[in-house]
């Protein structure tokens, strides 16, 4: 064997070795801090206290804010051009969407500032009976002025039964039994079709998502040099893929990049706008400084654009993605950033390219939707492990406190619900809202918009719902489905309900047991009366904060935002 292959493989291990050494440490560290309690400040009788681990936290939102900021610098200063020379293959993935938001994804597609002739627009329905065939018609009449073309498969990439389509010709008009069916006669015609034409639609049978874009990125070949990805619902920004193509020009070792999503309907539910908080500050602040070192960990599906030589060479395996022996039909995203990390490639994130997309206003909805995500992140948050070696120490380090943060919390809160004092359970929560108005202020000062003072809010949301519908998605990671159901239907899935159910009895019971073993206790002891006075101011101002945030949220939101997403109007 040569000495430079033989060196590079070396090297690898090496970096494997260290890596996941480094990932160890950081576990260890964070595990010690956690479960040794080690308190660096402390009030007279404890009642008061700030321990190592709240530390790390601290530190660990101070470094990923600083990188946000200096990634958002970075890429405002970016003066590469963008071309005009790469062919891009635009696919739209559609499942039951509703009407309006179709339209106005399909109108922001024709108003894109990037030359039509270099764009190949295929739109792919998950589903190919009647009911879905509103998508199609609207598709004809939007590009009506560019010769669309338009095929409805009776099947997909991978339901053809060639036995079966034998013996339907054999017992047709005709009977041409000396016929032999190899491959499915359709399948050509669809990829003729999307090769030849600049504006395609497709209706197949029912696949999931994943079956969808599949067939988008089969089709194309190797026909585009970049694939970009959008969902149904999505509204694209005029500059959003000149945006996008500037950043994987710019640099050869870019595999992928992502742009910003904001939510179209924020004005519709409470949350829908909680979520268009959230949405900011996962990819200005989370996104961003993952940008920063070069490993985004999802490119999301509304508005992403891939290298299309390196996602021909993963199509595949991606597809074929198995998870305790079960094809994985959700993550579909993720998993495709994923293999591009698995690559050695980065992954970027530009703020530039901007789209806006309906998310569920209903708390079901939401809740499915969530309880989707989260399968779709620990499931990939494996996977990921094994590419932390390729990539900066960021990587590792992010993923060890992401994976193992709802752990701490949860083994926190049911420890102070049922062993803590009154006093240990409201200032728990008191830090928490604390925690999230820090945040929340650096998100004014960085997106100079107040409004993001809400986003402390956003931890009533993940305490009582997102936190244990975590755990049902665990438990039931290799059920497979869309998650969150087509927007023209009404969701039917209770079953996420369950685990909020069991959390709120399990809190419930353990503040009961609490409440009892305290009133056994003596209050008159010098360390009791302090105790409270904290717990009679702390419950005056956590009080007061909820009823303020409350009132501002109804009182200035709810009088600025009366008209409903239907009246909702952005100019692209």
């Amino acid at each position: 064997m040569e000495l430079k292959p033989l060196l590079k493989k070396l090297g690898s291990i090496l970096r494997a070795i260290f890596t996941f050494t480094f990932a160890l440490v950081v576990l260890g560290v964070m595990v010690w801090a956690y479960v040794d309690g080690f308190q660096l400040v402390t009030s007279m009788y404890g009642i008061i206290s700030f321990g190592f681990y709240g530390l790390l936290l601290s530190l660990h939102m101070l470094v990923q804010s600083f990188f946000a900021f200096i990634e958002h610098r970075r890429m405002k200063a970016l003066t590469f051009p963008c071309t005009f020379t790469k062919t891009i293959g635009f696919t739209i993935s559609a499942y039951q969407e509703d009407p309006v938001y179709l339209r106005e994804c399909l109108n922001s597609i024709r108003a894109l500032k990037y030359p039509a002739e270099l764009l190949r627009i295929i739109m792919v329905i998950d589903g190919n009976t009647d009911d879905d065939r509103y998508m199609m018609e609207m598709f004809r009449e939007v590009f009506a002025d560019m010769d669309p073309g338009c095929c409805v498969w009776r099947n997909n990439y991978h339901t053809w039964d060639p036995t079966q389509a034998q013996e339907d010709l054999e017992m047709g008009p005709g009977k041409d039994a000396d016929r032999i069916i190899v491959e499915d006669p359709q399948r050509k015609e669809v990829e003729q079709l999307i090769q030849s034409k600049s504006c395609v639609c497709i209706m197949q049978k029912w696949g999931g998502k994943r079956e969808v874009m599949y067939t988008a990125f089969k089709a194309l070949g190797s026909s585009v040099d970049f694939i970009q990805v959008c969902d149904s619902d999505t509204k694209l920004d005029t500059l959003a893929t000149v945006e996008l193509c500037k950043v994987l020009e710019s640099n050869p070792k870019y595999g992928a990049v992502g742009g910003d999503v904001m939510i179209l309907n924020l004005k519709e539910s409470y949350i829908s706008f909680m979520s268009s908080l959230r949405y900011w500050m996962a990819f200005n602040i989370e996104r961003s400084c993952q940008s920063y070192f070069n490993c985004v960990s999802c490119i999301s599906g509304p508005l992403g654009l891939y290298r299309n030589n390196l996602l021909q060479q993963f199509l595949e395996s991606w597809y074929n993605q198995k998870f305790l022996g079960s094809h994985c039909t959700f993550g579909d995203d993720r998993h495709l950033t994923n293999r591009m990390l698995s690559m050695g490639f980065a992954t970027k994130y530009t703020a530039r390219s901007k789209c806006y997309t309906e998310t569920p206003a209903q708390f079901l909805r939401w809740l499915n939707q969530q309880t989707r995500w989260t399968k779709s992140y620990f499931r990939e948050w494996l996977y990921n492990a094994m590419w932390w070696h390729k990539h900066h120490l960021w990587m590792t380090y992010e993923s060890i406190v992401s994976g193992i943060f709802p752990f701490f919390v949860t083994a926190t809160i049911i420890q102070l619900f049922w062993r803590g004092t009154l006093w240990d359970i409201l200032w728990i929560l008191c830090c928490i809202q604390l925690i999230g108005l820090v945040k929340a202020a650096y998100a004014c000062i960085l997106r100079k918009d107040m409004v993001m003072v809400f986003m402390s809010l956003y931890s009533a949301l993940y305490m009582t719902s997102l936190l244990p519908a975590k755990y049902f998605a665990i438990i039931t990671m290799n059920k497979s489905s869309w998650g969150t159901s087509g927007r023209r239907k009404i969701v039917g899935n209770y079953m996420p309900l369950l685990p909020l159910s069991v959390w709120v009895a399990i809190l419930l019971s353990g503040l009961g047991y609490r409440i009892y073993k305290e009133s056994q206790k003596d209050w008159f002891t010098e360390a009791k009366i302090l105790e409270t006075r904290f717990i009679i101011f702390g419950s005056v101002a956590y009080t007061c904060y909820w009823l303020l945030m409350i009132s501002l949220y109804w009182v200035w939101f709810r009088k600025s935002c009366r008209k409903r997403v239907q009246s909702y109007t952005l100019s692209v």
